[in-house]
């Protein structure tokens, strides 16, 4: 029996064999593509490809995709461990074709791989196969697609084995416009033990789960224009996919994908690290769901390790939401098996080990990965306690809605059969139908927050021409430019006049299109007199790959054919430069001082400054911000010489030069490698200076936090550098005269120390002032007697006590609640503005009076709200005209709650 491994190499060599060149897995997190959340289909990372984007030196190519489904319009996530096949991270295995061959080839392929002896010897009486039926003007009058059936009978197909599907199931588009068509699906089947509705009789194509699509053959064959308008490709492509799960349960004989090897070996680990015995557990299954918690830890484990390897870190906003819920979801699984301490971090090793071989980059990141979880347990466990407290105190006022369930499922990672089973506890009724509502609600603003801008085919004033020599490494200015093309509002035009905004694409140019974090370059076109400007250049990028096009201001006509002299602006390249090479010292400084699983996580380079965002756990410390500006500054005044070593194969950048490959690019077979001594080397595209003593010096500004687990440095070289130092002079000048000369401290240092001085002195006045404050409230507590009202026997104190703090108001409320021995106290202060509530109930009124009660609506008097505990709640508000009102109300809530 083939392993999973095993499946995967198979499919691989298959097409290789077939004149397909092996491609690796693109990252999770899509290159330049706002549309995606994840990386969801082998096709992703040849999507600029299918839209004429971007070209590749083969025609043909294979793939293992690693994918995640999980967040967007792709969120089933609580389906997650309780069906056979739903995952949050998946492979898909894939061919594909650039305008190659077509569907005769490609249904071909397919039926030898999966039928032959040779290769995986599916057995063809259980397999079953789709096509397009056809579709009307709703789809822009699709004709049936007789061309793959015909394809499919040629290859010994039976006709009453092959079925038509509608558009739903059977056509492809990759967005409302763009490339489009036909698809062909085939189908296994698992056999009547695999229905899930208990059939035993039941034919093709019923839903039960009995038939399985294993592999999907795309036809792109038409473009959709913005009218809807189908017109036919002038290449059509194929793009296929082969979820490897589902292909190697086939395999393997089974019908979960969670009963193959791919998965069975992280069960069991998990079933150790929660100490659950997996053989009582999977006994179980019958009666209950509870194995299914192994399993979403087994897939969760898978998606965590591969999204935080591929940069993805835990936060509260996009991708790291997705992460968040992942890694917490799989985290109360584990807690409903008994394990409250941290064991997910572990699961990142058993992932390695299972997955190394396919995705040997998992050896280098699995100890930062694993980290990462870890602190991710670390703060759920702080969260749920949290939590906890919360449910806690909504129960105890007797009530828990379905938006407040759900805020503590979703902020809390508070599992929903925890609320329902301590709801019921506690004799209140659970608010499902509210619950549902927020569920619902929470996933439109997850999709909308990820809409993304659709993918445009490339303008055809673009794609029809020749690549842009680009000769800006070696030169900033070329002459007799020739104007290839012109864009003006989107649209191509003969000419630009003088005011008029625009694109132009010159047949060879000097300008550094943006990429890589670098911006485009910047400068004037000049005529063919060499004098007259006709045109300021603001930007330069790459709306196609190789044609670079010229963001410009006309000053003068310029029509197509003319010739131009194309003349860089020198001191911004200069300064850019400058920031380019400095933040390939900072990443290998970083990378020296922090440890190797600092990676990039994003970058700008500048002509005024440079940003660099990286992975690291905790905030960088002044010292070693010191040690990393240090070094760095050693290789500056090393002068260095920069190698640039063109053309070279990526294979052989990343295995033998050990180049660094940076975030959010997308390299192609053969790159370029900037290597500085054996300081640093990375890919790269940008432009440097010839030497790190260009540099001048780099001077760290600042360091912070961007999100969870990414962190942002920016300094500055050159003359930023030296205008830095010079405001820093005048600086050391003013604090001189504040705080004197000294022999012996630094500056800062005496600026530091007399800071210090006035900070001490200024706690110091206000500990008093505090004390003062508190001491006039107690005194007041003796006095109030006359304000205390006998209520159905209840004792109930409102006092105004304004200007203390919520510490002293608690405080205050203990001594009153004692002096009362049993009652209800409610205290009122107002200062600068805003108001401060507090209810205290004596532990033996709860029953009959919840101070969270009593504070919802005395806090509504005075434009607030707020909540607690019933024996303590506590309340904020923004009328403090309305504070003695409120209080004198209290008496009136009081006395509605006892009646």
């Amino acid at each position: 029996m083939l392993t999973g491994s095993q499946i995967r190499r198979k499919f691989l060599d298959y097409f290789v064999q077939h004149g397909h060149k092996e491609v690796h897995s693109s990252s999770l997190v899509p290159a330049n593509d706002p549309t995606l959340l994840f990386t969801n289909a082998g096709m992703n990372q040849f999507k600029d490809v299918f839209l004429g984007l971007e070209t590749r030196d083969c025609k043909r190519a294979t793939t293992s995709q690693k994918c995640v489904r999980a967040g967007g319009k792709h969120n089933d996530l609580e389906n997650v461990g309780f069906t056979n096949r739903h995952h949050t991270f998946f492979e898909m295995l894939g061919n594909f074709s650039f305008g190659d061959y077509f569907k005769k080839d490609a249904i071909a392929y397919a039926w030898e791989l999966i039928t032959s002896n040779d290769w995986f010897a599916i057995d063809k009486d259980k397999l079953y196969v789709t096509i397009f039926e056809g579709a009307g003007p709703e789809l822009g009058f699709v004709p049936r697609d007789n061309e793959a059936e015909e394809a499919w009978l040629e290859q010994g197909v039976p006709k009453e084995r092959i079925f038509e599907g509608d558009a739903k199931d059977n056509f492809w588009q990759m967005g409302d416009t763009g490339p489009c068509g036909p698809c062909s699906e085939i189908h296994y089947d698992m056999g009547p033990a695999a229905s899930e509705k208990g059939h035993a009789n039941c034919k093709f194509p019923c839903d039960c789960g009995r038939y399985v699509e294993i592999w999907n053959l795309v036809f792109m064959q038409f473009d959709r224009d913005a009218t809807g308008k189908l017109n036919p490709l002038p290449k059509p492509s194929i793009d296929t996919g082969m979820g490897l799960e589902r292909v190697t349960a086939v395999l393997q004989g089974v019908i979960s994908n969670y009963d193959t090897d791919l998965f069975v070996p992280l069960i069991r680990r998990a079933a150790e690290l929660t100490g659950t015995s997996l053989t009582k557990e999977l006994e179980k299954e019958a009666k209950t769901k509870s194995a299914a918690s192994l399993r979403v830890i087994a897939d969760h484990s898978r998606a965590a390790t591969f999204l935080i390897s591929d940069g993805v870190l835990p936060s509260n906003e996009g991708r790291g939401y997705v992460l968040r819920k992942i890694i917490r979801r799989a985290l109360t699984h584990g807690r409903l098996l008994g394990q409250t301490k941290p064991f997910l971090n572990e699961m990142v090793f058993a992932v390695r080990d299972l997955m190394q071989d396919a995705y040997p980059e998992l050896i280098e990141t699995c100890e930062r990965v694993a980290k990462t979880v870890l602190v991710e347990e670390t703060r759920f466990g702080h969260t749920m306690n949290i939590g906890l407290e919360k449910l806690e105190a909504l129960i105890g006022e007797n009530r828990l809605s379905g938006p407040e369930a759900f805020k503590l499922y979703d902020t809390f990672g508070m599992p929903l059969d925890f609320m329902q089973d301590a709801a019921r506890d506690q004799g209140i009724e659970f608010d499902q139908a509210g619950f549902d509502r927020a569920m619902a609600e929470q996933r439109e603003r997850a999709r909308a927050s990820w809409k993304g801008a659709a993918k445009q085919t490339a303008n055809p004033a673009y794609q029809q021409l020749p690549k842009s020599e680009f000769e800006g490494y070696r030169q900033t200015r070329s002459d007799n430019c020739e104007v290839l093309a012109i864009i003006h509002n989107g649209q191509g035009t003969q000419q630009l006049k003088p005011g008029d905004e625009g694109e132009i694409i010159l047949d060879h140019t000097p300008f550094y299109a943006e990429s890589g974090g670098q911006i485009g370059d910047r400068g004037w076109f000049y005529s063919d007199d060499h004098n007259t400007v006709v045109a300021e250049v603001r930007g330069c990028y790459s709306p196609i790959q190789g044609v670079r096009a010229h963001q410009v201001i006309a000053k003068q006509p310029i029509r197509i054919g003319d010739k131009v002299d194309a003349v860089v602006n020198a001191e911004i390249r200069e300064s850019t430069m400058r920031n380019h090479t400095a933040t390939h010292l900072l990443q290998a400084g970083l990378r020296e001082v922090l440890g190797k699983h600092v990676k990039q996580a994003g970058s700008l380079v500048a002509p005024d400054h440079l940003r660099f965002d990286f992975s690291h756990f905790a905030g960088v410390a002044d010292e070693e911000l010191q040690d990393i500006e240090d070094l760095i500054n050693k290789e500056v005044l090393r002068n260095q010489k920069i190698e640039v070593i063109e053309n070279v194969p990526i294979d052989v950048a990343i295995n033998e030069y050990k180049a660094m490959a940076l975030f959010g690019e997308k390299y192609g077979d053969r790159v370029r490698v900037i290597k500085i001594g054996d300081f640093s080397t990375e890919l790269c595209g940008g432009t440097h200076t010839k030497a790190t003593g260009e540099i001048g010096l780099i001077k760290v500004l600042k360091e912070g936090s961007v999100s969870s687990g990414v962190r942002r440095i920016e300094a500055v070289t050159g003359e930023g550098s030296l205008h830095h130092f010079q405001k820093d002079h005048k600086l050391e000048n003013v604090v001189a005269s504040l705080a004197g000369h000294s022999e012996v401290a630094s500056p800062a240092e005496a600026l530091k120390l007399e800071l210090d001085k006035k900070d001490s002195e200024i706690k110091r006045l206000q500990r008093e002032l505090d004390q003062a404050r508190m001491k006039s409230a107690s005194s007041t507590v003796a006095s109030v007697t006359d304000k205390i009202k006998d209520i159905h026997g209840v004792k109930v104190l409102a006092h105004r006590v304004d200007n203390l703090e919520r510490a002293q108001m608690r405080t205050l409320v203990d001594q009153l609640r004692d002096k009362l021995g049993s009652g209800v106290v409610v205290l009122g202060s107002a200062t600068d503005g805003n108001v401060s509530l507090i209810v205290g109930v004596t532990k033996d009124l709860t029953q009959k009076v919840q101070a969270g009660k009593v504070i919802g609506a005395v806090a509504q008097r005075v434009g607030g709200k707020g909540g607690g505990r019933p024996d303590l709640a506590e309340a904020g508000g923004k009328d403090p005209q309305a504070l003695d009102a409120a209080l004198s109300e209290s008496y009136k809530v009081v006395e509605s709650l006892l009646t």
